[in-house]
């Protein structure tokens, strides 16, 4: 367990300042993976994979907007199963961190494949609140969220068998954040990343990437930029997968629900222009 943090204990700078407060601030303001959760009390911060069922655009245009929730929520669900499906090795007696725990689901699906604890740390007191709440009406006591800061967790250093990232690096420095992975994770254990980065070929970064990088007030790294602070902190890939053409019918489905925020053309031009990648990036500690 780490110690109760202060606010400014935790939000160092004034960028995560204000990241934090959009999300305390505008805490539904993620519609969709809102909306998506309400379908069985999962609720992500991530998008999706796997070949879309575009029949539930056929049928009773009364229940159309219900079978598309309940679609897109079982892609985003796939996502996260292909995640945990990388993590290794985990018995009930390890430990996990999820590192940008957003509302919490993916901690709460570890808990119920492994057995095992998993701490959630997220600079939003809004988002560590949720998913305590909703991980006590689901029944499920081996997830604990926490409010913190990835880069400066707080937790024993070794402790960790497993540490993921599911689309949340693009929020801080990676060199910072995966020396803090590495201090935490006993040796062999492993860090999985699912993370959309730049494709380095296009040289800056495209039109569509940089309106991406508005739309969530992120900053968008260059593909290469996690392989040079991988390899800076003893951090060993072993698996590289390209998700791009298993994300674009997530994409192309969400284009059609009610909840569609604007930013799904950006996301598929640049996927579909190749200026942008959508990674499984699984490494082990040397």
């Amino acid at each position: 367990m780490t110690a109760v943090l202060e606010n400014n204990e935790v939000l160092r700078t004034a960028y995560q300042r204000s990241v934090a407060a959009y999300w305390n601030d505008n805490p539904n303001d993620d519609r969709v993976n809102y909306k998506l959760g309400e379908v069985d009390g999962i609720f992500h911060h991530h998008y999706g994979i796997g070949a879309a069922d575009f029949s539930v655009l056929e049928g009773p245009e009364e229940s159309r907007e219900d079978r598309l929730i309940h679609e897109l929520h079982r892609l985003e669900t796939a996502q996260a199963n292909l995640l945990l499906d990388n993590l290794g090795d985990i018995r009930p007696e390890h430990r996990l961190l999820d590192a940008g725990c957003g509302r919490g689901g993916t901690s709460v699906m570890a808990t119920q494949r492994f057995g095992c604890h998993v701490d959630g740390v997220s600079i939003s007191q809004y988002q560590v609140d949720f998913a305590n709440t909703q991980a006590a009406k689901l029944g499920v006591d081996k997830a604990s969220f926490h409010f913190g800061n990835m880069l400066h967790t707080g937790f024993e250093t070794g402790s960790r068998q497993a540490i993921w990232t599911n689309e949340t690096t693009m929020y801080v420095d990676v060199f910072e954040a995966f020396a803090e992975f590495s201090r935490l994770l006993a040796p062999g254990g492993r860090y999985v990343n699912i993370t959309g980065a730049a494709n380095d070929l296009n040289g800056m970064k495209s039109r569509a990437v940089t309106a991406i990088d508005a739309h969530y007030g992120c900053n968008i790294h260059l593909r290469s930029e996690y392989f040079a602070a991988l390899a800076a902190n003893d951090l060993i890939p072993i698996k590289v997968i390209d998700l791009t053409p298993d994300t674009i019918p997530y994409w192309e489905l969400r284009t059609h629900t009610e909840l569609a925020t604007g930013v799904e053309n950006p996301f598929l031009s640049s996927y579909k222009d190749g200026s942008f990648q959508y990674l499984l990036i699984v490494a082990e500690k040397a």
